[in-house]
């Protein structure tokens, strides 16, 4: 049996166990494992006398891998990231951010709706974590729109699919590993998520003024605020903007030399949004909650991570990665068309898996094939399929990518944000979430089609970095 044919067997048995419910971090785990032990007992002519030496090779080789990957120095963005998230919760930076955008949008159809979008984008801002954004405006948010009459569907779904906005506005957990995973500079992908992710959020305000205008008792304008009370109401959320701009700097300083490394600006980060919270009165016991809370995300994050590296390692010796790569770049297609049926196949999937283990799983052998159908890792721009550079495509791919794990948090039937949102309110059941988000799939479907037919909107800030 070839190489391939194991690899791609092994690869079923995975998706077998993941559909019938092992954690990603399990299955691919599990199937990295034994499908090293397969390659080289095959290598040994299944010899019974040499598969306990076969299965000692792929034990060395698989314990590897959590010290060798997980030791890189970005990966430490991630807690970081997430610990900022729960640090300005408790320091009422969310409440101040939906209490300015409130005052000053909610007049418009549908305002409170959007003005919980773009504060959910505000928090993505200083926020890593989907999951957390999504949690904490389910509490914020939800309330003050079913007071004054909002559908409890519709204002559910906003806060489920505003959450999503974390995926892709820096700093972003999700474009943090796929840097790792892809081997692209952590501070460009950073950076390429701004726009895109603020694009993201002016799609969905879009989209409910719009349902807000045709069906009204959806989501009534609310009115009254004067504008002493709009302008006393910015103050409490420029916290939040002063460490954004600390973190762009961090990143990728416009004037100069950078001052830092992302990890840096991630820790800086945390550290001025923990005196924030200090100063606001945060308890010896919010600080705790908030420490649990970051290291239980964090480890989940990481245990993923540990078990599909695993499987990928696995992949690298099998050679699936490659075969793929030359079996797409044969397809008589166009390579357009055979991009957007990649995204397509991310959407079927994203509706079985999680996010961050969907990207783990399929990033070794798709990427690859994407850079192979523009040209290869180091085309120019001129010699291009996709009319971009070997680097820039790297980056736009990844910002599509994640674009589509957005789409995936709010899927059914395993969209985690739903679940989340309705986890937090007793008063709603995971269906009236599912229900009440559906309308964007048609803003997230929009939003990808013009990333996909506009790159620049992509690439044009990391351009100047």
């Amino acid at each position: 049996m070839t190489s391939i044919e194991i690899g791609l067997w092994t690869t079923g048995g995975m998706l077998v166990f993941v559909v019938l419910g092992m954690r990603v971090a399990f299955a691919a785990a599990l199937a990295g494992f034994f499908g090293l032990i397969w390659l080289r007992w095959n290598g040994f002519g299944y010899d019974p006398d040499r598969l306990w030496k076969a299965v000692e090779i792929s034990a060395k080789v698989a314990g590897q891998v959590p010290h060798s990957k997980v030791s890189n120095q970005a990966l430490s963005l991630i807690p970081t990231f997430i610990l900022i998230g729960y640090l300005a919760y408790h320091a009422k930076l969310t409440t101040a951010l939906f209490d300015a955008a409130k005052k000053w949008i909610a007049w418009v159809p549908g305002g409170l709706a959007v003005s919980t979008v773009f504060a959910t984008a505000g928090f993505a801002a200083v926020s890593g974590a989907s999951v957390a954004t999504a949690a904490v405006f389910a509490r914020i948010a939800i309330p003050e729109m079913l007071k004054v009459g909002y559908n409890k569907r519709f204002a559910a779904g906003v806060v489920a699919a505003g959450g999503t906005l974390a995926s892709l506005i820096p700093p972003s957990a999700i474009l943090v590993i796929y840097a790792i995973i892809v081997e692209q500079d952590v501070g460009k992908l950073l950076l390429a998520g701004f726009v895109p992710g603020a694009f993201s959020a002016l799609v969905y305000a879009c989209l409910i003024i719009g349902i807000a205008v045709i069906f009204k008792s959806v989501g009534p304008p609310v009115s009254g605020f004067t504008w002493k009370e709009r302008f006393a109401s910015l103050p409490p959320a420029l916290p939040i903007v002063a460490v954004v701009v600390i973190i762009i700097f961090f990143v990728y300083n416009p004037f100069g030399d950078a001052w830092g490394t992302p990890t840096e600006g991630g820790a800086v980060g945390a550290f001025l949004v923990f005196c924030i919270a200090i100063l606001r009165g945060m308890r010896l016991g919010q600080l705790r909650d908030a420490l649990i809370e970051t290291a239980k995300l964090t480890v989940m994050i990481f245990s993923i991570i540990w078990g599909v590296l695993i499987y990928v390692r696995f992949l690298g010796f099998a050679d699936l990665p490659g075969a793929f790569s030359d079996w797409i770049t044969a397809l008589e297609m166009s390579p357009w068309l055979i991009l957007v049926c990649i995204l397509l196949a991310y959407a079927v999937l994203g509706m079985f898996m999680d996010a961050i283990g969907m990207l783990l799983l399929t990033l070794p052998v798709v990427y690859p094939a994407v850079m192979a159908l523009n040209g290869g890792e180091f085309v120019s721009a001129a010699d291009s399929t996709f009319g971009m550079s070997g680097p820039m495509c790297a980056i736009w791919f990844g910002i599509l990518v994640v674009k589509m794990a957005e789409f995936c948090l709010i899927t059914p039937p395993i969209g985690l944000n739903c679940f989340v949102v309705a986890g937090v309110r007793e008063d709603l059941s995971v269906q009236d979430v599912f229900r009440g988000v559906t309308p964007f799939f048609i803003a997230d479907g929009v939003t990808i089609a013009l990333l996909v037919a506009f790159p620049g909107i992509v690439l044009w800030l990391p351009s100047l970095a």
